[in-house]
């Protein structure tokens, strides 16, 4: 079956890395699946005609708004993965959560990463609740192995940190969504104090005019560093040489960043939002917070107690290996494609 695969893929961001490793699962079936920028797409009528020029048989969308609606009334059967802001933030929008709904309505089936996102989307679509699949992302990590870690620090400006130095690294595009300035301020007092300590704010530069004011902001900063994103396999290993991950998102679908830190043993702060609390389990597989002042709280602590850190970070592997297995997400997908695309075909 020939799939065509909308999603929002600029290169280095979860959506992109989980619309990859989706279409690996597909094509590992016999699928022929071709994966779009739904960010370059900008009507129906385009996609009806790349439809019947590439003659595909089904399709699949991550993100009701961003990318499933131009799969309506285009007369192939698809299948809807939320992404994450359109079932915590678009639905506020009547006019998207409208779209949504009769994306959702026409969908052969949902893919919601947490049973949260599930009953949210119930909320406002009850009649759908019974073609929404619950299936965690699958997390498989490959950090590279000849990654120049000293390098990197030069290449950031940061080879001027003394001693033993803790760097907490935030992994995000730059939107409004992921609130990346949040701790900025609370982290400026700390390294002031402490001269070790840094944030390293790493990823694509999404919203140029958000950007611009994110650079503005940090000019007078010190103790905050702002990277160009890397590839994967770099920012993997980059992981494992930080001192601990930080989510300070206003909202999440399921963070692959946080995943990711978690299967490598690297402890994560995370902004207590549904997102977060649905994969990180305060003092067990990680450490929420409410406040920048509750983060530096947290983060002191994790740097005083070892055993503390080491709990985290084995329960937290332990919970990755049971709950995002990629094995079994691929397992998933194939299935759903295989049962509900191929139906009337």
């Amino acid at each position: 079956m020939k799939i065509l695969f909308l999603a929002c893929l600029r290169a280095n961001t979860g959506n992109s890395t989980t619309a990859e490793r989706i279409r690996s699962h597909l094509e590992a079936a016999g699928h022929e699946c071709e994966l779009r920028d739904a960010a370059e797409v900008h009507s129906t009528l385009e996609v009806a005609k790349l439809i019947c020029q590439g003659k595909f048989d089904a399709g699949l969308a991550i993100h009701m708004y961003k990318a499933g609606r131009f799969l309506l009334a285009n007369r192939i059967p698809y299948g809807v993965i939320f992404g994450g802001t359109d079932i915590n933030e678009d639905v506020k929008n009547e006019e998207k959560c409208r779209v949504m709904g009769a994306v959702l309505e026409d969908a052969r089936f949902a893919v919601a990463f947490t049973s949260k996102m599930k009953e949210a989307a119930a909320k406002h679509w009850p009649q759908a609740i019974s073609k929404i699949h619950i299936q965690p992302q699958g997390i498989l990590t490959m950090p590279n192995v000849s990654f120049d870690f000293e390098a990197f620090l030069h290449n950031a400006g940061m080879m001027h940190i003394p001693g033993n130095h803790h760097i907490f690294l935030l992994i995000c595009g730059l939107r409004r969504v992921k609130d990346p300035l949040y701790l900025v301020e609370a982290f400026a007092e700390w390294h002031e104090r402490k001269p070790s300590i840094c944030l390293a704010i790493i990823g694509p530069m999404v919203d140029p005019v958000f950007t611009n004011e994110v650079k503005a902001k940090l000019r007078n900063i010190d103790g905050v560093h702002l990277i160009e994103e890397i590839p994967q396999a770099d920012l993997q290993a980059l992981i494992q040489r930080s001192f601990a991950v930080v989510n300070s998102s206003l909202s999440e679908g399921m963070s692959a960043a946080i995943l990711e830190a978690m299967d490598l043993e690297v402890p994560v702060l995370a902004r207590d939002i549904p997102g977060n609390a649905a994969i990180v389990c305060h003092k067990n597989t990680g450490l929420l917070f409410s406040n920048p002042q509750e983060f530096v709280k947290m983060a002191k602590r994790l740097m005083s107690e070892p055993n503390l850190k080491r709990k985290i970070t084995n329960n937290a592997k332990n919970y990755i290996r049971t709950h995002h297995s990629w094995e079994l997400e691929r397992e998933t997908y194939q299935n759903l494609v295989q049962i509900c695309l191929t139906e009337g075909l």
